[in-house]
């Protein structure tokens, strides 16, 4: 039997349940729990725009698709502008902290 190393290994999957449960803990974690919760309200979301879909696809006016299309597209589209809007946020905190940092080591 060889010793080959598969991602999916008992060691990640510990590794994935500790920083899951650190989310909800005062400690520090990999994975910030507004991205993880929004992320699964997504996929909720998303999974029953596709059950609607295809179980009214044959009835739905070419109207109809195209007002999901722009439902769909318009949710991606606040999703990710809500996640570039976060990534700006940290930048500028973490930018401020270091200017912060290097004024304290300057004194």
């Amino acid at each position: 039997m060889s010793n080959r190393k598969f991602f999916f290994g008992w060691g990640n999957i510990k590794k994935g349940i500790t920083e899951i449960i650190r989310i909800y803990s005062h400690k520090p974690s990999f994975f910030s729990k507004k991205r993880l919760e929004s992320g699964i309200a997504f996929i909720v979301a998303q999974w029953g725009m596709v059950f609607f879909l295809l179980k009214k696809y044959p009835e739905l006016s070419m109207t109809d698709i195209v007002m999901w299309a722009s439902i769909e597209f318009g949710i991606s589209g606040y999703i990710l502008h809500q996640i570039q809007k976060e990534k700006k946020l940290g930048n500028t905190e973490n930018n401020t902290e270091d200017i912060d940092k290097d004024n304290q080591d300057s004194n």
